[in-house]
């Protein structure tokens, strides 16, 4: 699949069909080429054989997708950077770039050679008349988008995806969880920034199927009764989210099957997607799939899948992450590179058409995680993703991250091992543990939970629930400390916030 030519046609066969709808803006697909199209003869015209990838500012606008498109369009990547990420970041993302201009459709307070502001991108697109020919477009090996990600050394990486790296994900994830032909002309409904890749599961998925994106703004999604009127008017089909904002939503009680009728499908990722909240899921929306899929930023935002019936959910906790996609291969290395045995935990290792070709102007560590192995007299891309897991046949399991595996008393621990015994019990509904430091080294645990109901005696409820995990768990992974909380604070890209948990009062 070639997403720009299947946006073209879908320009051309149903011109005034809506693409996306943010707030109160829409756009048919007709305006988004025609527009894309002239904002990116503009760009070629102002970068002339400057090649470099172009910083795209703004929040979920249909401004901001036009400026994508124009980027890729003009034989430019672009970068995402949504008003969420903090001016410092984004100057540090700027810095990095070497392009003449860069777009905000939003106001950015930051320094660069040439901001093109919003009013300046609506004058050219009015006075515009030459389009952009197609054999300008990205394609091939050519990057279409960099998305950037933490780094260790507080110094944020630029993840580079190529177009065929886009288009060979795409032509799996049309099919996820239903048929391309059934998603034809629905709505599919925005949780993610598109800073995050997992923006990436709907908004290209989307426009692949003719479908319409109803993009959820940060004031919407900061406001339960604007989110909930927001659900209801969606009509969506598709649902993609991290699991800790369908954790909100839950919350809710009309969020159900009557308040969205017409969803098919719940896509996660980003985050584990526990049992309980499955269960919950399955209660509210008992005619709705529920698709789990696994895959870092690296590797084009998602590499397994796998359907999650009441029965899978019976029988498996923690759940599965599922099968490789097409053209994806898994393995499971020990820390000394040998393979692991079928049920032993190890880093997973992803090889395949949607690895990234490496890091923006990053080579030291593009080569300490990417590699090239050649598998059946093929070069393929592999990428260490610093995760640990394990594979039952070709089913694999996520175990949490390696660099979130603390040393307590002398003893390894997997933080997000202890977080999901947690949500086995009852009445924890979602949590997070926390190391804390002490003279340089981890002293102990506190666990942050969401409890079902009203806490009266923090203490009494902190002891039984220490008790409770001393039937599951070796004493040494019980957290010292318990805080309740009425929900958990999620990030700008819908995951839970561990430095903010780290920095509320003890």
């Amino acid at each position: 699949m070639n997403i720009l030519e299947k946006i073209k046609n879908n320009a051309l066969t149903h011109p005034r069909f809506e693409a996306m709808r943010s707030d109160k803006e829409s756009i048919n697909y007709h305006d988004l080429d025609k527009y894309s199209d002239y904002l990116a003869a503009y760009i070629e015209d102002t970068c002339g054989n400057n090649k470099s990838p172009i910083v795209v500012y703004g929040h979920k606008s249909v401004y901001m997708l036009i400026c994508m498109l124009a980027c890729v369009k003009s034989g430019r990547a672009y970068c995402p950077v949504d008003t969420s990420v903090p001016d410092s970041r984004t100057q540090s993302i700027l810095n990095q770039m070497e392009s003449p201009l860069a777009l905000a459709t939003e106001k950015l307070n930051c320094h660069f050679q040439r901001i093109v502001e919003l009013n300046e991108i609506k004058e050219v697109i009015e006075s515009q008349t030459k389009a952009i020919s197609s054999d300008k477009w990205v394609n091939g090996e050519d990057v279409f988008y960099i998305i950037f990600t933490s780094g260790s050394t507080g110094m944020p990486k630029g993840v580079q995806i190529t177009a065929n790296c886009l288009n060979n994900y795409l032509d799996w994830s049309i099919n996820l969880g239903t048929k391309k032909e059934d998603k034809i002309g629905k709505r599919f409904l925005n949780q993610a920034p598109f800073s995050f890749d997992l923006s990436v599961m709907d908004l290209y998925t989307c426009l692949a199927c003719r479908g319409t994106l109803w993009s959820l703004s940060k004031g919407v999604q900061s406001d339960y009764k604007l989110l909930m009127q927001s659900l209801q008017e969606s009509n969506a089909a598709v649902w993609v989210s991290t699991p800790s904002f369908a954790e909100i939503c839950l919350l809710e009680k009309s969020f159900g099957e009557q308040l969205m009728p017409h969803l098919e499908t719940f896509l996660f990722c980003g985050e584990t997607l526990t049992n309980s909240t499955v269960s919950k899921l399955q209660k509210r929306f008992p005619n709705a799939k529920i698709i789990n899929t696994y895959g870092p930023t690296e590797t084009t935002v998602a590499v397994t899948e796998v359907h999650v019936t009441t029965q899978l959910n019976d029988t498996k906790s923690p759940l599965p992450v599922g099968h490789a996609k097409p053209g994806t291969f898994i393995e499971i290395r020990r820390e000394n590179g040998e393979p692991a045995e079928e049920g032993e935990r190890g880093e997973i290792i992803i090889l395949g058409n949607t690895v990234s070709i490496g890091y923006y102007n990053n080579p030291e560590n593009t080569k300490n995680k990417f590699f090239i192995k050649e598998i059946a007299n093929k070069k393929v891309r592999g990428y260490r993703t610093g995760d640990e897991g394990y594979l039952e046949g070709d089913m694999l399991y996520y175990c949490g991250r390696i660099d979130l595996q603390i040393k307590l008393h002398g003893y390894r621990i997997e933080v997000e091992d202890i977080e999901n015994n947690i949500l086995k019990l009852n009445s924890i509904t979602r949590a997070a543990v926390v190391p804390n430091t002490r003279n340089g080294k981890i002293s102990s645990l506190t666990a942050y939970v969401v409890y079902k109901e009203k806490v009266e005696d923090a203490f009494a409820t902190s002891l039984s629930l220490k008790e409770q995990l001393k039937e599951i768990i070796p004493e040494y992974m019980i957290p010292k400390k318990f805080v309740f909380l009425d929900q958990l604070p999620m990030n700008g890209n819908g995951k839970i916030d561990r430095k903010l948990l780290g920095g509320i009062a003890q």
